[in-house]
C-alpha cells in the first residue's frame, strides 16, 4: 500500500454518519478529508417560531448532549431578554448540566473508545486478557459497572430536570423547580454513590490522588482501576505520539455561575493564554455543501448547496476564530484552566492519550465541582427569574458541552425568529478545509497515522477519530 485511498466508515459507536477519505502514501496517512454525510437543518426549522420554541427544538439536536443545547439556547434567549439566571437557578442549571456531560464522559470511555482494545489485532499484549474482560462490547463487567453508576448519577436529572433527555428544566430564568431539603441531601448522596464508582472502579484511588498528577510521566505510571488498564495500553502502544494536535485550544468556560466558571474561558495557543476573541468567529463554506460567503454565525446563514458541487466533500461548515482552526473538548477545558496535567499532555503532542487522559481528569474534577454545587444549594432561594421577550433583539448562548464550545446566535424580528445559528464542537473538530485549504483538526491530527497491510478500518485512525469523541448530529445539527 505505497500509494492508495481509502474510504473509512461509516463507524460504529459513533452517534450520527461519519466517513473519513484518506490519502495514504508509504503505509501513512499523507491526507484526510472528513465527510460529515447527514444534512438535518435545524436551523432552518426554527426560522420564523416563537422564540421559546428553541428551548423545545434545539435539545432534540442530539440525544447524548441534549442539555448541552438546552443551557445554550437558554442562555441566547436570556441575552436576548436582558435576563440572568438567579445565583440559585444557574447554580442548579450547572449541576443539571455536569451531570449530563460526565455521563457522556463515562459513556466514551467504557462503551466507544475502549472496546477498540478488545479487537483480536492485540492479542498478545499484556493488557489484552484484562480489557477483554473490563470492555469487551455487550460482555465487558467493566462496562456494566459504568451504565448501572451512570444510571444512579442520572438519578439527579430525574429530581431536578424531570426527564433525561429533553428536558425544558433550564430556562433563561434559571430552573423551573425549587429542590427540597430532602431532595439536596438526595443529591448529595447519588453523588457520594457515584464517587464510591470512581474511586472503586475507574481510577482505583480516591478522586484527590489522580488529579494532583502533575505531568505525563506521572500520568503513565498510575496502574489502577480502569484508568490504569487504558494508560497500560496507550504507552505500550505509543498514544501520545498518535493524532497529535495543532496545539490551538478553545473554550467558552463551563459551568458558569455566581462566583464564575467551573472550568474557565479562553484561548490557548503558542503556549499562551487569551480571552476569545468572539467576533472574529467566521463559519467557511468553501468546502461545504453550503451556499454563502464567510461570515459571523450573528449574521450567518444555513443554505444548503443542493447540487452538492464537486469541490466540496461534507454537509459540515468550517468555523475558524481569527482565521485559524480549534481544537475543543476536555482537553482544551483543562489546558485553559491552566491544570498543570493537562497542559503538560498539550506541549507533549496533545494526541490520544491527552484527549483521553484530558477526558479522565474531567471526570474526577467535575465530580468535585458538582459536590460543591449540591453544598451550595439552598431550597429557602429563588431559582428562576421573570421578564418578556422582545419584539427585537439579539442573544449568544455560550456553553461547554462534552465534547467542546457550543454557541448559540439568536436573532429575533417581530416577535419571531428571524435568525438562529449554532456551532457544535464536532463543527469546530471535525471541519472541513477552509478556503486557504488549511485543513480541520482531525483532519491535520490524521496525518502520520501508521496504515498496516490489508487493515480495510485502520485501529490507528479509529483511535484518533474516539479520541475526539465525534457527535455527528450535532455537527450539522
Amino acid at each position: 500500500m505505497s500509494n492508495a485511498k481509502l474510504v473509512v466508515g461509516p463507524f460504529n459507536r459513533v452517534e450520527g454518519d461519519l466517513e473519513v477519505h484518506l490519502d495514504i502514501r508509504d503505509g501513512a496517512v499523507a491526507g484526510a478529508r472528513v465527510n460529515a454525510p447527514l444534512y438535518r437543518g435545524f436551523e432552518r426549522m426554527l426560522e420564523g417560531r416563537d422564540p421559546h420554541d428553541a428551548l423545545t427544538i434545539t435539545p432534540r439536536i442530539c440525544g447524548i448532549c441534549s442539555i448541552s443545547q438546552s443551557a445554550a439556547a437558554a442562555r441566547a434567549l436570556g441575552g436576548a431578554m436582558g435576563l440572568r439566571p438567579t445565583p440559585q437557578g444557574e447554580n442548579m442549571a450547572a449541576l443539571i448540566h455536569a451531570v449530563e456531560n460526565v455521563c457522556d464522559h463515562l459513556t466514551h470511555f467504557y462503551l466507544f473508545f475502549m472496546p477498540d482494545f478488545a479487537r483480536p489485532a492485540y492479542d498478545g499484549h499484556k493488557w489484552h486478557d484484562a480489557v477483554l474482560q473490563r470492555f469487551t462490547a455487550m460482555e465487558g463487567s467493566g462496562a456494566r459497572a459504568a451504565i448501572e453508576a451512570r444510571a444512579s448519577l442520572m438519578h439527579i436529572l430525574g429530581l431536578m430536570a424531570g426527564k433525561w433527555p429533553h428536558t425544558l428544566a433550564i430556562q433563561p430564568g434559571g430552573v423551573t423547580r425549587t429542590p427540597t431539603a430532602a431532595e439536596r441531601m438526595r443529591i448529595l448522596s447519588s453523588l457520594r454513590s457515584f464517587r464510591r464508582f470512581l474511586e472503586r472502579d475507574l481510577f482505583g484511588a480516591p478522586l484527590e490522588a489522580f488529579i494532583d498528577l502533575p505531568l505525563q510521566d506521572a500520568l503513565l505510571d498510575w496502574q489502577a482501576g480502569d484508568a490504569g488498564l487504558f494508560l497500560r495500553a496507550a504507552d505500550s502502544l505509543e498514544l501520545a505520539q498518535m493524532g497529535t494536535g495543532a496545539g490551538r485550544y478553545l473554550s467558552f468556560g463551563a459551568y458558569p455561575m455566581p462566583g464564575g466558571h467551573g472550568f474557565a474561558r479562553g484561548v490557548w495557543q503558542d503556549g499562551a493564554l487569551a480571552d476569545v476573541a468572539l467576533d472574529t468567529i467566521r463559519e467557511d463554506v468553501s468546502h461545504a455543501w453550503m451556499l454563502g460567503a464567510p461570515a459571523h454565525p450573528a449574521r450567518g446563514m444555513t443554505e444548503p448547496d443542493e447540487d452538492m458541487r464537486a469541490s466540496a466533500y461534507s454537509w459540515c461548515k468550517a468555523p475558524r476564530l481569527s482565521g485559524q482552526p480549534m481544537e475543543c473538548g476536555a482537553l482544551a477545558r483543562q489546558v485553559i484552566d491552566g491544570h498543570p496535567l493537562a497542559r503538560d499532555l498539550a506541549a507533549r503532542g496533545g494526541g490520544v492519550l491527552a484527549r483521553v487522559g484530558a477526558r479522565l481528569l474531567e471526570i474526577a474534577r467535575t465530580q468535585l465541582l458538582m459536590e460543591d454545587m449540591a453544598q451550595s444549594i439552598d431550597p429557602s432561594a429563588q431559582f428562576m427569574s421573570h421578564a418578556e421577550l422582545p419584539a427585537q433583539g439579539e442573544g449568544t448562548g455560550l456553553v461547554e458541552a462534552a465534547r467542546g464550545a457550543l454557541g448559540h446566535w439568536l436573532r429575533i424580528e417581530g416577535g419571531r425568529i428571524a435568525s438562529y445559528q449554532i456551532i457544535a464542537p464536532t463543527t469546530w473538530n471535525f471541519s472541513p478545509r477552509d478556503a486557504s485549504d488549511v485543513p480541520g483538526p482531525l483532519e491535520a491530527a490524521l496525518v502520520g497515522a501508521r496504515i498496516m497491510p490489508e487493515e480495510e478500518t485502520p485501529l490507528s485512525v479509529q483511535h484518533i477519530v474516539r479520541s475526539f469523541d465525534p457527535c455527528m448530529v450535532c455537527t450539522v445539527h
